[in-house]
């Protein structure tokens, strides 16, 4: 080896493991926050330790995994990183819950070219608080530093979720039947889903961030955190049953509630049977966008859906409200016409 050669080292190639540490002490609080009594052991070890213990007669475990798309790029856009992590844990905890889960323990994983500490531990530091807001366990993580991999300033998130449910508790949806309600909950925004048109409309728009929209600016309701429902409704399912659930996410609502709906059932929706936010009025009218492509792109304004026998649409949206749920009754479950099983007047 010549003597000239300049001396390498892991921080000259691009990582910075002493940053990486810094991290991992400035989350050990906001991590802590979250654990729940079966966890083991804190951060730290190669594995993370859940103690399933004896609470379960039969366990049916849950698991999930999500991202939240390139509503990134407007996070890192607007410098907003303190959010997108309850996103990240929303998009997760909110699929295992359709089927009656209760979220256990989450894993994030964070990667970027460059580790900057204030962004990262903003971005943890949100997926924390949505652990809390999910009552689950962050229970451990990795955060990746790969040189030339992402441009400056980028990263990318994904997080993996475990939930368990008894088995007799399951919700499959086999109860539904010809006749039942369909009950919308309100969404937050737009949630994590259909970015990749927003990004595009508001570029087309020349980037109106601060408009109003009726009291909240354009960049506020874009960046408005996914709603969180597993709390409320593990409540509202020890006071009742519900047939089928759905998480309104990628395909709107016009591809997510049917997927939980029967063979030879269909669904029959009333898009004016609630009141939807004024930025999907403004991606509408902005983007022109048809009204088919806004209901198999966006949630609408209806994040959640609870399919209930029509004797219990009273008791369950007294309920929702008592819970802090905004619902209507959006629709109901029919017999299918034909091979069209969604119909949305």
């Amino acid at each position: 080896m010549s003597a000239d050669l300049e001396s390498l080292s892991y921080r000259a190639a691009g990582v910075d493991i002493d940053a990486g540490n810094e991290v991992v002490e400035r989350i050990k609080p906001l991590v802590k926050r979250t654990f729940r009594p079966e966890v083991m052991a804190g951060l730290g070890g190669f594995g993370a330790l859940f103690d399933l213990g004896g609470r379960y007669r039969e366990p049916v475990l849950v698991s999930g995994t999500d991202g939240v798309g390139t509503k990134l790029k407007l996070a890192q856009m607007l410098g907003r990183h303190d959010t997108i992590g309850i996103d990240l844990v929303g998009m997760c905890v909110n699929d295992v819950l359709v089927q009656g889960a209760e979220s256990l323990f989450f894993l994030d994983y964070f990667a970027t070219g460059k580790l900057d500490v204030d962004t990262t531990v903003s971005v943890i530091g949100g997926i924390a608080r949505g652990c809390e807001l999910a009552g689950c366990a962050l229970i451990g993580g990795e955060t990746a530093e790969m040189p030339d991999m992402y441009p400056p300033g980028e990263y990318d998130l994904a997080g993996f979720c475990v939930g368990v449910v008894e088995k007799s508790a399951l919700v499959d949806g086999s109860q539904i039947e010809a006749g039942d309600a369909i009950i919308g909950i309100a969404s937050s925004g737009a949630h994590s889903n259909g970015y990749s048109l927003i990004r595009k409309i508001v570029a087309r728009s020349g980037n109106p961030f601060d408009l109003d929209l009726g009291g909240v600016t354009l960049a506020d309701a874009l960046m408005a955190p996914t709603t969180i429902y597993v709390k409320p409704i593990l409540q509202l399912l020890k006071q009742q049953s519900v047939h089928g659930m759905a998480h309104i996410t990628g395909g709107g609502l016009k591809e997510n509630i049917i997927r939980v709906v029967p063979d030879g059932l269909g669904i029959a929706l009333d898009s004016a049977a609630w009141k939807r936010q004024a930025v999907f009025d403004w991606l509408q009218r902005e983007g022109n966008v048809a009204r088919d492509e806004m209901l198999r792109t966006f949630n609408c304004g209806i994040g959640y859906a609870l399919i209930v026998q029509q004797g219990q649409v009273g008791l369950t949206l007294d309920a929702l409200e008592t819970l802090g749920l905004t619902a209507w009754t959006i629709g109901a479950v029919e017999n299918a016409r034909g091979d069209e099983r969604v119909h949305i007047a």
